[in-house]
């Protein structure tokens, strides 16, 4: 699942008791001698595989090529389909050229009007470029660089069509597709000098200024990659405690896993009910505390709640065999006991990303009354929830967007041999495999700003946060991708927690969904689906922007908008796209109606502000985990 190659092949000896453990676990029997050998033969191999393929299984890559050319072989008309319609693409293609040669075989004079037999064509290529940010500057519409530039966008809607053979397994489709539009990305006119009008533009104004820079920049990001420091690193002033997680605030519980941190609040009399987050254990929690000014924590403390943040422990190899169950009980559980404990009033759960599905979790067991829950803590059943709020969270996982091509059995083998190897996911790999599903923003177009228009980007305080990459130790992540994104049991009722099943219908508690347009991570057409899992109302808000913009939304931040509707539990079933054509769009952030539904479904009391209690121990915020980093 990981595109990065930077990680370090351990002997067969460290990679036995997690490579054991990860196969027992999943088997449910202990392994014999001879197993236990080859088992640690086979992930020795796979780690040295994921060395060279850079984290990507050529056994699942080759089956899905098979599939797709066994069955365009056997299936001469869409052979046919296809010639035919690379004949038709071509045709776009030269009166698209000769549009865009028009005006300068004509010139000084007007641009011609198009024909009305050619106008439906050329406005389809003008729309295919005007969708793309690659292409979007004025300099893109002259001859030659239109030209390039809808040759890549008509081979990729070629590409999207010889993908679509009937017989394909769905997963096949999607990789094909996918590391197709990959290639195609590679090879787009604006990766390279030549080929791109911008660039050659601003090096002729700069007298080469700017490739000087680009170079000074693709440098230092291959020191980067090497391991050492930069030679003209960008200056910046954030820091965890130094403009960013600034929100006032004590730690008031710590155990092996988490710290969870209690706000000071900033009114007199706050909301009755406490406020719980759970952030994803992937990247640090204070995306949800960035600089003053766009801190969701300061701004529920401002609004008048009582709210409690976990930071998760940066795990390292000693904590490989940290599972699902030890997040949601040491982590969800553990800090809602404290909470509710503390403020003695139903608790508002909050969970973001993976967050949130530890959360769904343990608010199913919750809500079952699981006797697992009494046997681990009497008073875990007597902690209350007052909702449910899950942020671009999945619980099904039936539709994962480009998630899915990274997932399926093969890719999964070579994964968890790479992990067994160092007893967890690095931070790197973690960030490489994201910048993977979208590398068309984060990876080509980041390095033509860089290297080919000598642009920096200056450091802001998402981007640091984004650079504070976490690990995920080897065993949690291997259950949460086998358990949720492979097999779905969660959804379907096969989830275990502490042995026991648990179902999401044992949620009857309101609750409040968001998901974000261009969410790569948690498509919001998988995050709706929560709708037809539990058993509740559920108010689900949509977002613009990606995973985190669109999250990290605050009031007042401009060309902000969501749509928003509620759905009884005796609704009639509507799909995602009905959904997003009956709901009311609204204008700015979707905070200020969230903050009207946690009050809505609270008890509306209002009590004396419930301020942190210090220990000298313990310390402050933002605390001692979020600070513990490992250098990749």
């Amino acid at each position: 699942m990981n595109t990065s190659i930077c990680f370090e092949i351990a002997s067969i000896n460290q990679v036995t008791p997690v490579a054991v453990s990860l196969s027992e676990r999943r088997g449910g029997g202990e392994l014999s001698p001879a197993s236990r050998s080859a088992l640690e033969m086979d992930c020795h191999t796979m780690a040295q595989v994921a060395h060279w393929s850079f984290g990507i299984s050529p056994i699942s890559l080759a089956l899905s090529w098979a599939d797709w050319a066994l069955h365009l072989a056997s299936s001469p008309g869409s052979q046919a389909r296809l010639v035919r319609r690379a004949l038709e693409l071509d045709v776009r293609w030269l009166q698209d050229v000769a549009q865009a040669l028009t005006p300068r075989l004509n010139a000084p004079g007007p641009d011609p009007a198009p024909t009305p037999a050619s106008a439906p064509s050329a406005d389809s290529v003008s729309e295919l470029l005007a969708e793309d940010s690659r292409y979007a500057a004025p300099e893109w519409q002259t001859w030659p660089w239109r030209s390039l530039a809808s040759a890549n966008k008509l081979c990729e809607q070629w590409w999207f069509d010889a993908c679509n053979l009937r017989g394909m397994r769905d997963h096949s489709r999607h990789q094909m597709r996918f590391y197709g539009n990959q290639l195609l990305d590679l090879a787009s006119p604006s990766n390279f000098l030549p080929s791109n009008p911008q660039a050659l533009q601003a090096a002729w104004q700069s007298r080469g200024q700017t490739l000087v820079q680009g170079l000074n920049l693709a440098l230092d990001d291959w020191r980067r990659s090497q391991g050492l420091p930069p030679r003209h690193a960008p200056q910046t002033d954030l820091a965890v405690g130094r403009g960013l997680a600034m929100t006032e605030g004590e730690v008031v519980l710590r155990n092996g896993l988490i710290e969870l941190i209690q706000y000071r609040p900033s009114t007199p009399r706050v909301q009755a009910e406490p406020v719980l987050i759970i952030p994803s254990c992937i990247m640090k929690y204070y995306i949800l505390d960035l600089s003053p000014h766009n801190s969701m924590v300061r701004w529920l403390v401002g609004q008048g709640h009582t709210v409690y943040i976990v930071s998760w422990r940066n795990p390292d190899d000693s904590d490989a065999l940290l599972g699902m169950d030890d997040y949601v009980s040491a982590g969800v559980l553990a800090a809602l006991e404290h909470v509710h404990g503390q403020c003695q009033r139903p608790v508002h759960l909050v969970g973001y990303c993976l967050g949130g599905t530890f959360a769904a979790i343990a608010a199913s067991a919750l809500g079952g009354g699981d006797a697992v829950l009494q046997s681990r803590n009497p008073e875990s059943a007597a902690a209350p929830l007052a909702s449910l709020s899950l942020l671009a969270a999945e619980v099904d996982f039936t539709d994962t967007g480009d998630m899915g091509v990274l997932i399926d059995e093969a890719q999964l083998r070579l994964l968890e041999g790479m992990m067994a190897s160092q007893g967890f996911l690095s931070g790197k790999q973690m960030a490489a495999s994201f910048q993977f599903l979208n590398s068309r923003e984060l990876i080509w177009s980041s390095q033509t700003r860089r290297w080919l228009l000598g642009q920096e980007d200056l450091p802001n305080d998402l981007m640091v946060w984004n650079a504070d990459v976490t690990h995920l130790p080897a065993l949690m992540h291997s259950q949460y991708l086998r358990s949720c994104f492979l097999n779905n049991d969660l959804a379907e009722g096969h989830y275990r927690y502490l042995g026991r099943p648990i179902s999401l219908r044992d949620i009857r508690v309101p609750v409040f969904a968001v998901g974000t347009l261009k969410d790569h991570v948690a498509p919001w057409r998988s995050v709706y689906k929560i709708h037809r899992l539990v058993s509740a109302d559920v108010t689900f808000a949509l977002s613009n922007g990606g995973h985190n913009a669109g999250i990290v939304a605050e009031p007042g931040r401009p060309r902000r908008h969501h749509q928003l509707m509620s759905s009884p539990l005796q609704q009639p079933w509507r799909t995602p796209d009905e959904w997003q054509q009956q709901a009311p769009r609204h204008e700015g952030s979707w905070w200020p109606a969230w903050d009207k539904w946690l009050h809505e479904h609270g008890s509306g009391q209002l009590v004396a502000a419930r301020a942190p209690v210090r220990d000298a121990v313990l310390g402050s915020a933002p605390g001692q985990y979020v600070k513990v980093r490992y250098g990749d």
